[in-house]
């Protein structure tokens, strides 16, 4: 059997790097761990006092142990003494170890003093043989007798708190509760860190020294303030104490735990709502490692009423992007995480081939081993897509954005230039262009439309004044040819109005609450904005263009402009068949239906995924909708989502069941206005639906977007920044779920997290338990 070993206080220490171990004795940590082979002769007086409380402890199971070369053993009848009158006396004293196989006296080898006088109190007593009568001398020597006096004794003044070191014991309880009041302030510290995404270490880990970082910068303004940290400095300074807990090694550990609090807390809740979503991002981070962010989307029912979350579970590294690798990391992730994949009732990711692919897509390797995970690409990426669409397949539309971003090159690569235009604009400045950010665009576009006279006058400034000829020709260029021209001052009107109602939509669906029924509604909103403006948005768009070139002195007339005829071959027919357009038709045609047919096929194209949800979760949609159906048509409703949720023969819910539910709901439900959340909330409190609330639950569940994953990457670029790019994956997932989970610490119980915190190191028990 393994010894348990002694600890002892640790040496001194220099700096703040590795102070982990508390100070103080070790407390014995409770009869369990009561073993016969014990360092007795190091024992300390606090442990000695635990052993003399708990006293020895019996496995009563063993009634016999095993048999010696004579098949002689030992038996749990020596535990009890016969008196002579037959009475029965338990020797408390007397315990058997299984794994030596050999008895002691627990009284005699815990407080005897000087050299052993036998086995009993010594290397322990096998010989079963005569056992009975070496029990019968030992219990009735002098120094048995006296160790059991002083053993019983001892037990009633531990017992009242009356030892002799009662002084000692209310001085350590004194150092104990100010520890604990030390941890306490230092976890505060790290989580305002951490909250704020702010930098721990500086150059150097000692207080008092130049750029010594913000943890420590921290606590030596707290101890200005503070009398616990105050003393706590003091005793560092005056080189009263060797272990402070101000390292690296202790903010590591408390990060971690208090992240762990906030992934427990998060786990707790998807378990009790079941059903969950994964949702799926991947970003490269400033030390080129590939990370993918992981959410879950689950209906939160742990309070009275119902609420729809996403979760940041963690950056998860990745080494390789394809489909089956990035599938098989999550998979591990979700059953480290004691998640069942069975469980999972949507998916969301943006567009990627490796994550939307049908054939070997992380969403298809879902659908094999769960064909109930239904998959939803990202809508915000889907819009923004559905505008490049736009701009890249059009000509004109690529040469209009092209302009948006040389006019904000030309200002921004000069402070010279900058200061022109910021004296001839005074709203909003020129922004750039940007692929990732689906708000770049209407904000660079919105900054020209509204602002173009200013700008104009900024350019032509530029071009007068600059030194570097090119620049000088770019800007003239700029102001004459392009924001001079009438057809740009409609391209920029269009443009706007497009973007800015695309804009509306993305930004309601980059809501974590989002749901599904709300953004088929959006989308198609959308649709028909597109299909009206079809219609009637160039005229509006001239007419406002025309307002625009009255203030710029621009000539309100599309130019007609040369066409450029194809040479033809001999062969070829001679007779021109081209049709001639004014340069009004011709934008007509050529760019501006084109760009709107683009966009009203590109979203139906890319939002079909919705209409198929639609045909399932539809009549859930709203409380009005459920009451327009028929028996026939709510029962053929029902019928296709139970095959929907099916998986292989069993299905979540039962059709008939769900079609009898639904009926009778229709008649208890308080209004038709009630949102499907508002739906799972009334279920819920009634219990009494239970397929109908299986059924609106996986609805709520099913993702939109992956906008909560994207928020994450901002946090990530803060926390893995240049300067700290170093940084380990457990910190980094230590300090993003603090700073994006934040909100779970507000009810954490902090005396438990020390409780935590000293369990993960002996030396700590003696000193932070209670």
């Amino acid at each position: 059997m393994r010894d348990h070993k002694i600890l002892t206080r640790a040496g001194p220490e220099k700096d703040m790097g590795d102070m982990g171990s508390g100070p103080g004795p070790i407390k014995f940590e409770g009869h369990q761990n009561y073993k016969p082979n014990l360092y007795w002769d190091t024992l300390t007086s606090d442990k000695i006092k635990l052993l003399v409380v708990e006293g020895p402890k019996r496995d009563k199971s063993i009634e016999k142990g095993p048999k010696d070369k004579s098949s002689r053993q030992f038996s749990a009848t020596y535990y009890t003494r016969i008196l002579p009158n037959n009475e029965k006396c338990d020797r408390e004293w007397l315990v058997y170890s299984k794994e030596l196989d050999k008895v002691f006296c627990f009284c005699c080898k815990l407080l005897r003093k000087g050299i052993a006088k036998g086995q009993l109190d010594n290397e322990g007593f096998s010989d079963w043989k005569h056992l009975g009568t070496r029990l019968k001398e030992h219990e009735l020597g002098l120094e048995h007798v006296t160790n059991m006096a002083k053993w019983f004794e001892m037990r009633e003044r531990v017992k009242k708190n009356e030892t002799i070191d009662k002084v000692a014991q209310e001085q350590f309880e004194k150092e104990r509760d100010h520890w604990i009041n030390v941890i306490l302030r230092i976890i505060s510290v790290v989580k305002f860190l951490a909250k704020r995404n702010l930098a721990f270490r500086g150059t150097t880990e000692k207080l008092y020294k130049k750029s010594n970082g913000n943890f420590l910068g921290l606590i030596e303004m707290l101890q200005e303030f503070d009398p616990v940290i105050k003393e706590h400095v003091r005793r560092i300074t005056n080189d009263e104490m060797h272990v402070h807990y101000l390292g690296h090694t202790i903010q590591n550990e408390l990060i971690l735990l208090l992240a762990h609090e906030i992934k427990s807390k998060i786990i707790k809740k998807v378990k009790q709502a079941k059903y969950f979503s994964v949702i799926l991002d991947c970003t490269p981070d400033t030390s080129h490692q590939e990370q993918m962010s992981l959410i879950l989307r689950y209906v939160n029912v742990s309070s009275t009423s119902v609420s729809i979350e996403e979760s940041f579970l963690g950056f998860l590294n990745v080494d390789e992007t394809t489909g089956k690798r990035l599938f098989d990391i999550t998979q591990d992730e979700l059953k480290s995480l004691d998640l069942d994949i069975d469980d999972v009732c949507g998916q969301g990711y943006d567009n990627g081939s490796n994550m939307k692919g049908k054939h070997q897509g992380v969403q298809k390797r879902f659908l094999d081993i769960n064909p109930r995970a239904f998959y939803t690409p990202c809508g915000c990426h889907s819009l923004n897509l559905a505008l490049c669409d736009m701009a890249n397949t059009c000509i004109k539309g690529r040469d209009f954005f092209g302009i948006i971003q040389r006019i904000y090159t030309i200002f921004a690569n000069s402070s010279k230039r900058w200061q022109i235009l910021k004296n001839n604009v005074k709203g909003l400045t020129v922004k750039p262009l940007s692929i990732t950010r689906w708000e770049s665009r209407v904000e660079s576009v919105k900054a020209i439309r509204f602002q173009i006279s200013d700008i104009r006058e900024a350019l032509l400034q530029v071009a007068e004044s600059d030194n570097d000829s090119l620049i000088q020709s770019q800007a003239k260029s700029l102001a004459t040819n392009d924001l001079g021209d009438f057809e740009f001052l409609v391209a920029i009107v269009l443009w706007f109005e497009i973007l800015y109602a695309v804009n509306l939509v993305s930004k309601k669906l980059q809501s974590s609450d989002m749901l599904i029924d709300i953004a088929i509604k959006e989308v198609k909103g959308l649709i028909s904005f597109f299909e009206e403006f079809r219609e009637t948005g160039l005229s509006k768009a001239i007419n406002d263009a025309k307002e625009i070139a009255v203030e710029m002195d621009v000539d309100p007339v599309f130019v007609q402009k040369r066409v450029i005829r194809r040479k033809r071959q001999f062969d070829e027919n001679p007779i021109d068949n081209d049709v001639s357009l004014s340069a009004e038709e011709s934008f007509k045609i050529n760019y501006f239906l084109y760009i709107v047919d683009q966009a009203i096929g590109s979203l139906k194209t890319r939002f079909e995924q919705y209409t198929e949800y639609e045909n399932i979760f539809g009549f859930l949609f709203s409380c009005a909708e459920l009451k327009s159906y028929d028996d026939k048509s709510l029962k053929l409703s029902c019928s296709k989502l139970e095959v929907a949720l099916k998986n292989g023969e069993r299905s979540d819910i039962d059709a008939n069941e769900l079609f009898v539910e639904l009926r009778l709901l229709n008649h208890f439900l308080p209004s038709e206005n009630m949102s499907p959340v508002d739906v799972l909330t009334f279920l819920k409190q009634r219990d009494c639906f239970p397929n109908a609330l299986i059924a609106y639950r996986v609805l709520l569940t099913i993702p939109v977007t992956v906008a909560s994953a994207e928020r994450s990457f901002s946090k990530l670029k803060l926390l893995k920044s240049y300067l700290r790019s170093s940084m380990s994956q457990e910190r980094l997932n230590g300090l993003a779920m603090i700073a994006i989970e934040n909100d779970l610490l507000v009810n954490v119980d902090y005396k438990e997290l020390v409780k935590n915190f000293a369990s993960k190191n002996a030396r700590r028990i003696a000193l932070f338990s209670q």
